[in-house]
């Protein structure tokens, strides 16, 4: 009775702590064959969102219809028992290079950011941070982060705890050339949070281009990348950024999430790819908002991983053959 009772209160903690009910909490625990109730692999039911991006961010009407997309998309991820939503970049806000060009909007020049509907952006944040709080949901969503004049912002990716606090914040480090010429300030490092025991890494824009950067994330032990986008300029060519994201899962042994512009779907929807690097989940291929649910999990044992950590540290230097003309002479046959 007492190991039963003690077993009754491991699992009423994790409802506690992760809103869950008691019965869903208890998937999370298995029996051991000595008797002993142990936690399983530390799992996390992950959404992924595919929106419609708003590109204006002077328009404050169309800045708040966004937000209220987010935030519906938000309740169906809660109600389909998600942990964490998943977003792509500039969810909220998705500036347009023309349309904040300080040139007008046939000229691309340097953005005038002080056009920019700060005001309502701050709102829109905030209603997102307190569904976030109302939901018990983690939620990683895109928008443009403002810094001190003169300074431009950052492309950025909030990411908002199920207590509705913001937890931290990724800002895109490998900018195009249009960005960096004209409209933001580069991040300077990578970001990873834990939820449920599973350490996500982020990602966004066009870094899928730039393999060290996922290289980076293994290193850091992530067991998944939340990579958003808004894809490619145009939309039929957005199939690259997929495939490259579903390379990097394969080869780095992890779980990859692709968060993306519903209008891209077509080309590459939203989905979630497995350390397999195969898809396990997609969005319709519409340019409608949805989302999709997949359960993915922590797998310290995973032998790929381990032999590849083991193949990029130059442990093998220790084999190399010295002295042996059929190995150093490349005429040799």
């Amino acid at each position: 009775m007492t190991a039963n009772r003690k077993f009754k209160r491991r699992v009423r903690a994790r409802a506690a702590k992760t809103g869950e009910s008691y019965t869903s909490a208890l998937r999370h625990f298995r029996s051991m064959p000595t008797g002993e109730v142990m936690p399983e692999t530390e799992r996390v039911l992950l959404a992924v969102a595919q929106v419609v991006l708003g590109d204006d961010p002077c328009d404050g009407p169309a800045v708040r219809e966004s937000g209220k997309q987010v935030r519906r998309l938000m309740r169906e991820a809660h109600d389909s028992g998600a942990r964490l939503v998943h977003f792509p970049e500039g969810a909220l806000c998705s500036p347009h290079k023309l349309k904040v060009s300080i040139d007008g909007p046939d000229r691309l020049g340097p953005a005038d950011w002080d056009r920019a509907a700060w005001d309502v952006l701050r709102d829109e944040l905030a209603e997102t941070m307190e569904s976030a709080r109302k939901l018990r949901l983690w939620t990683v969503v895109g928008s443009i982060h403002p810094l001190s004049p003169p300074h431009r912002p950052h492309n950025s990716l909030y990411v908002i705890s199920d207590q509705g606090e913001m937890a931290t914040r990724y800002d895109e480090r490998m900018l195009s050339n249009t960005k960096i010429t004209y409209m933001y300030s580069p991040g300077s490092m990578p970001v990873t949070f834990d939820v449920d025991g599973v350490r996500f890494g982020l990602s966004s824009g066009m870094e899928v281009h730039f393999p060290e950067t996922f290289i980076e994330y293994e290193q850091l032990d992530v067991d998944c990348v939340l990579f958003s986008t808004a894809g490619a300029p145009e939309p039929a060519d957005s199939w690259v950024f997929a495939a490259e994201a579903q390379a990097h899962a394969a080869n780095n042994s992890y779980w990859v999430s692709y968060a993306a512009d519903a209008r891209h779907a077509a080309s590459a929807q939203s989905g979630v790819i497995s350390p397999d690097g195969v898809w396990v989940a997609r969005c319709p291929q519409d340019e409608m908002p949805s989302l999709i649910t997949a359960e993915i999990f922590r797998d310290p044992d995973n032998p790929a991983r381990r032999w590849r950590r083991t193949a990029r540290s130059g442990i093998y230097e220790s084999h190399l053959i010295h002295g042996d003309p059929r190995s150093n002479d490349r005429r040799v046959v």
